[in-house]
């Protein structure tokens, strides 16, 4: 829970603990005391803002300590505000036990029996699970992204030896070509080398000829 949440949280429980205290002045009595029910609250709210103080900037022994503690009695109540504090640490940020989904079960096992939560309490957890499902979207949607974009660059890398053969066909074809042209030249040097020589023996018999009287 980001500590804006954590100190909105502790003003609740502050609010939830004073609200039944009368205005004070020089002239009146000394106040009553809270309810006992409201007292009672106070201190819940208290013990689920400690707990996760504790879960986000404790060490990590006193981190395990209070995961443990909570899951413990998570699975001795399964319900009530034992359930509510399990699944708000569990959601919690940047500590070794985060889990967003357990969270998300937990916390909609506790809403489904909300009766058994204060007031405060429901708004906190239905707040909290609205932003668990809100993440977890988010993360799923960025996971099929992520997909995507290497399943593509899978694709484009298979698309890549066709690609490369084609172009090894074509340059095969034209090495080819060139080959055959080479050996027309070649060819046509020959035949062409061939008349000059006969040209070149019949110039004696018709220089004879000429000098004939």
């Amino acid at each position: 829970m980001p500590r804006s949440g954590i100190a909105l949280l502790f003003g609740v429980c502050l609010l939830a603990g004073c609200s039944a205290l009368p205005e004070r002045d020089g002239n009146r009595p000394a106040p009553v005391s809270a309810p006992p029910g409201e007292v009672i609250l106070a201190a819940q709210l208290a013990s689920h803002i400690n707990a996760l103080r504790t879960v986000v900037q404790g060490s990590p022994a006193e981190q395990a300590e209070v995961m443990a503690g909570a899951r413990a009695d998570y699975e001795q109540a399964q319900v009530g505000p034992a359930a509510l504090r399990y699944g708000l640490l569990l959601a919690a940020p940047a500590h070794p036990a985060r889990n967003l989904e357990l969270a998300q079960q937990v916390l909609r096992e506790a809403l489904a029996q909300d009766q058994l939560l204060s007031p405060p309490e429901r708004a906190l957890g239905v707040v909290e699970l609205q932003r668990v499902d809100t993440e977890l979207r988010q993360a799923k949607e960025i996971a099929r992204l992520n997909a995507e974009a290497q399943q593509q660059q899978r694709d484009r890398q298979q698309a890549a030896p066709p690609a490369n053969a084609a172009l090894t066909r074509r340059l095969q074809t034209a090495e080819d070509d060139n080959a055959r042209l080479r050996k027309a030249l070649d060819e046509a040097l020959r035949r062409l080398e061939a008349i000059a020589d006969i040209e070149r023996g019949l110039e004696p018999a018709a220089n004879t000829e000429g000098r004939r009287p």
